[in-house]
């Protein structure tokens, strides 16, 4: 069963929303470069994690306000979906989704002003809701928009940086990927007015959801084929970038010296050969490891809101997430 399944969403319903904040905006003709590129980028797949996560956290809130809350759901995959089309510049990639990646279509340019466009474009909606009573909404435009682009400029910062920290790791990775989850799940409860403690338990489970996320995908870079992944295997290390089975690879001295000679200008047969070291160790059991204690740290906040019906969601986003496919 699919997660929107499991939580009883209509992701059709949600996915209009999405379309609906392009084919809205009367100063983007149909058809255009731009308004065409967008409608492939939404198309193109995604689970919709943000999107739920902040119909999850509405369902805590004492109104229901759906049309409000889906467009809020809305803006927070515009969000997301901006970010990889910069990212995926960032770091060359040519794939995203197993498709061609955005600006191996349009070019660096174009691909750069679209992510611009969506970025405006979401804090254009969103200021138009940000009456005195909702000023929450500002944590999707604002700060949400500035954290991701503040872990892309860490993630830039420390490629190939085998010195990197665990706390400078965690920060990272709280700005590039968990803050957002734990906005959409604030903003979600919020929009429906429920308690600020309870927005912010929902906030705070959203952190550790979040950071454990990141660590599976760092982890999914070594244990899935490119075909699952839709992008070549083993990326990250050929892009710099020091994830949690790295550094905990680089704790083992006998690897450590392999691992540190790997950088820009590598050989495919040195990254390949690094892979499959840090693949031999036991880094990537010790990186499931740490996945797992934040998901339980998780559980354990979840568990303050356990009076609550929509509980049972969250639930249902633990189990999602441990279950993803190793």
């Amino acid at each position: 069963m699919k997660l929107h399944e499991a939580l009883n969403i209509d992701i059709a319903e949600v996915n209009r929303e999405i379309e609906r904040l392009l084919t809205g905006d009367k100063d983007v003709p149909a058809g255009s470069p731009l308004a065409t590129s967008v409608l492939e980028l939404i198309a193109s797949g995604g689970k919709r994690l943000r999107p739920l996560m902040v119909i999850v956290g509405s369902r805590f809130g004492r109104k229901r306000t759906r049309r409000r809350t889906l467009q809020l759901a809305a803006a927070a995959e515009f969000i997301h979906a901006a970010s990889l089309v910069h990212d995926d510049i960032i770091d060359d990639a040519k794939l995203r989704r197993g498709s061609p990646a955005l600006h191996s279509k349009t070019g660096v340019l174009s691909a750069v002003h679209i992510g611009n466009y969506m970025s405006a474009r979401v804090i254009e909606l969103l200021s138009k809701q940000a009456k005195n009573k909702n000023r929450y909404v500002h944590d999707l435009s604002a700060v949400a928009t500035a954290q991701l682009c503040i872990g892309e400029y860490q993630q830039m910062e420390h490629a190939y940086d085998y010195d990197i920290t665990m706390e400078e790791y965690l920060e990272k990775s709280l700005n590039k990927t968990a803050l957002l989850m734990a906005t959409c799940l604030r903003v979600g409860a919020l929009s429906a007015e429920s308690t600020e403690e309870t927005a912010e338990a929902l906030y705070k489970f959203g952190e550790a959801l979040g950071i454990a996320f990141q660590i599976q995908d760092d982890l999914l870079d070594f244990t899935q084929s490119s075909e699952t992944l839709g992008k070549p295997a083993g990326s990250d290390l050929r892009n710099g970038q020091v994830t949690l089975p790295v550094i905990y690879a680089l704790q083992d001295p006998r690897l450590a010296a392999h691992i540190r000679r790997i950088g820009p200008h590598s050989s495919e047969a040195d990254v390949e050969a690094a892979l499959a070291a840090i693949s031999g160790s036991d880094a990537l059991a010790r990186t499931e490891e740490t996945s797992r204690r934040y998901l339980e740290q998780a559980a354990d906040i979840a568990k303050q809101l356990s009076s609550y019906s929509a509980y049972a969601d969250l639930e249902t986003l633990i189990a999602y997430f441990a279950g993803r496919d190793r």
